[in-house]
């Protein structure tokens, strides 16, 4: 049988979702460092919760 390999995301995926999308809000409301703050928060946010199951 052939084996299906599972693949599974790098620990800085989540990090990296969080600072684009915190760099693009970051760039519609003017204000790119929170914005990179934001999503990097997000981002570990997200890691740390999906890194538990």
């Amino acid at each position: 049988m052939i084996e299906e390999k599972k693949s599974k995301k790098s620990s800085d995926y989540y990090i990296g979702i969080g600072l684009c999308f915190g760099v693009a809000f970051g760039a519609a409301f003017d204000n790119i460092g929170l914005g990179i703050c934001l999503g990097l928060v997000f981002g570990a946010a997200m890691q740390k919760r999906n890194s538990n199951n």
